[in-house]
C-alpha cells in the first residue's frame, strides 16, 4: 500500500520562486487571539516567514517569525498585546530566506586549509501579502 501525504503534481520550487499562495487572520470568539493561516507554494529549500498584526492606528499588536518551516501550510495562534482588543486590524505576513556571505580565511582567524563557514547577513524578501479583519 503506498502512502502519499503530498501532491505529486506540485513540485517543490527554488528559493526565487516560493510564493505566497493563501493567507487569512480571523480573530477568536475570546477577541484576545488570532488564528492566522499561512499556506506557499511546497519549496526545495525552507523559508523564513514573519506575521505582524497591527491596530488601526499602525500599532504592533503581534508578531511572530517562523524559522526554517518545514510544512508549506500552518495554521497558527497569535495572542494580541495591549488592552482590550477592538476595532480593525492588519495583519501582514512576508516570506523570505536568508542569503550567506562567505567569509575569507584572512577574516576572523580562520585558515586557508579551513574557512569559516557562511554567515546570515542579508535578508531576501520573496513574497508578502496582507489581509485585514476586524474584532
Amino acid at each position: 500500500m503506498d502512502i502519499f501525504f503530498t501532491d505529486p503534481t506540485d513540485i517543490p520550487l527554488p528559493p526565487e520562486e516560493v510564493r505566497i499562495r493563501h493567507f487569512r487572520a480571523e480573530p477568536w470568539p475570546d477577541k484576545r487571539r488570532v488564528r492566522v493561516y499561512l499556506e506557499i507554494t511546497p519549496f526545495q529549500k525552507s523559508p523564513n516567514s514573519e506575521i505582524e498584526i497591527r491596530d488601526a492606528d499602525g500599532n504592533e499588536a503581534a508578531s511572530l517569525t517562523i524559522i526554517e518551516t518545514i510544512n508549506p501550510k500552518m495554521d497558527l495562534t497569535i495572542h494580541l498585546r495591549g488592552g482590550e482588543p477592538a476595532g480593525f486590524y492588519t495583519a501582514s505576513a512576508m516570506v523570505y530566506y536568508y542569503e550567506a556571505e562567505e567569509l575569507t580565511s584572512s577574516a576572523e582567524g580562520g585558515t586557508a586549509d579551513a574557512p569559516l563557514p557562511p554567515l546570515p547577513s542579508k535578508v531576501k524578501l520573496v513574497d508578502q501579502a496582507e489581509t485585514s479583519f476586524q474584532i
